[in-house]
């Protein structure tokens, strides 16, 4: 990956806020382009890890550039977000935003942060919205700067949504589709130009609350073309038609594009599952009941259990059946489990009594934590240390996730370490003919086994 072309205009010292996927990402990057940058966070645990050079997750390419910048005086991470705030001219906000039950985002970081830059404004301030938040945030931030402030430093609020995909969040940062900006002021605006100067991609410049819907907006959209498919799956298995070829027919037509188009057991991850469900909580709440989005979780929601159906056709009683699962993250190239379609497939397997024997490359340590509670080398859930192991003496082998390295597996020698050979391929990764040939039963999502 170069970033030569990438480097900022003028300098400005940066405080990125919150060390998560958005926060430490967007640190690392604004460093590498010539900012001095530190990032905070109030996990103390967290951020002397880093201080040492150890990485909270898993995300390719993040850690070389962590340690090259850290080794080169630009990045540093503290815990003092008061003393951060102070040395820093731009402040991104990347805090998170979970989901609460009514489907609204808990702002209770956010409005933290808020009230800590009230208290640190001795001299200007531009406070850029990273997170995703709901339409209007940004006033709301403004409001309670004003309402707390001690001095009379300026400040402006801006937003700058993130569009970066986990497992390619680096190469996402250097190389966008757009660049939003969301501005008040031409002092605001200049500012974040400066820092996104040398990027060859759209800068669109726009209003506060305009750049906030952008965000909800788009990956709504996405998740609603992945719902289609997966509707259309459900069709096709019913009709015997092949998704994948109407995926690819679709796909050829410019107004539709080819991205999204796949049919699986659904997405995952922090981003969609929130921002459908926060989207629609927001257009009810500012008057629009928005039902489309309301289906799309449905469907979303629907399809580990529609994908457990199929595998249930084959086995019959589930209950003492040994299962085994490739891929526990929501995607590959992370080691993120949040809303991971694998969750709750495992959670209705073991709830009728299947014993589930899982793998994955990287998550197996976040899966310790979703799973503490069943995990036991004697129990019905157990973590195991490679492919092989999971699928040795399986009932059935469920592909979860897309990693390379289930991909390429060896699929006559895992056929003959399985109790029965039914390999349900949750992705439609895999080519039917070709395991069929080495002697699989094979279940795939609105395509013919």
């Amino acid at each position: 990956m170069s970033t030569k072309s990438k480097q900022s205009g003028k300098q400005h010292p940066i405080c990125v806020i919150g060390a998560g996927h958005v926060g430490l990402v967007a640190a690392a990057c604004f460093a590498e382009m010539g900012n001095n940058v530190v990032c905070v966070d109030n996990d103390k645990k967290k951020i002397e890890g880093l201080k040492k050079k150890n990485m909270p997750f898993y995300e390719p390419g993040l850690e070389p550039l962590v340690k090259k910048n850290m080794s080169k005086k630009r990045l540093r991470f503290s815990s003092s977000l008061s003393g951060s705030l102070r040395s820093s001219e731009v402040v991104f906000i990347a805090v998170g935003t979970p989901p609460q039950a009514d489907g609204s985002a808990d702002l209770t970081a956010l409005e933290h942060v808020a009230r800590n830059v009230a208290d640190a404004l001795d001299s200007y301030k531009l406070i850029v919205e990273k997170s995703t938040v709901p339409v209007q945030t940004g006033l709301k931030i403004k409001e309670t700067i004003s309402r707390y402030r001690t001095k009379e430093g300026k400040f402006d609020v801006a937003s700058n949504p993130e569009f970066l995909r986990e497992g390619k969040a680096v190469y996402d940062f250097f190389h966008p589709d757009r660049i939003v900006l969301g501005v008040e002021s031409a002092k605001a605006e200049r500012i974040l130009k400066d820092i996104y100067h040398g990027f060859k991609a759209p800068i669109v410049v726009t209003s506060l609350v305009t750049a906030e819907l952008i965000k909800h907006a788009s990956n709504s959209f996405l998740a609603m073309k992945i719902s289609y498919m997966n509707a259309v799956a459900r069709v096709c298995d019913l009709s015997g038609a092949q998704v994948e070829k109407v995926a690819q027919a679709m796909g050829y037509d410019r107004r539709i594009g080819k991205e999204f188009l796949r049919s699986g057991i659904g997405y995952g991850g922090f981003c969609f599952p929130k921002d459908v469900e926060a989207f629609q909580y927001i257009s009810g709440k500012l008057g629009y009941e928005f039902r489309l989005l309301r289906e799309v979780k449905a469907i979303n929601d629907g399809q580990p259990v529609f994908f457990l159906n199929k595998i249930r056709e084959h086995l019959w009683v589930l209950k003492g059946k040994r299962i085994a699962v490739w891929g526990l993250s929501f995607k590959p190239d992370t080691d993120d489990m949040r809303f991971a379609p694998s969750v709750p497939l495992i959670g209705e397997l073991l709830a009728e009594g299947a014993r589930v024997y899982a793998y994955d490359p990287q998550a197996a340590k976040e899966a310790r934590q979703v799973f503490k509670d069943v995990l036991s080398p004697k129990g019905n859930f157990v973590l195991c240390k490679t492919a092989e192991e999971a699928a040795s003496r399986a009932d059935c082998l469920c592909l979860l996730t897309e990693w390379e390295e289930f991909r390429t597996a060896d699929w006559n020698r895992v056929k003959r370490k399985m109790a029965y050979p039914l390999l349900a391929d949750g992705r439609n990764m895999l080519d039917p003919g070709q395991v069929k040939q080495c002697g699989f039963h094979y279940i795939g999502i609105g395509r013919k086994g």
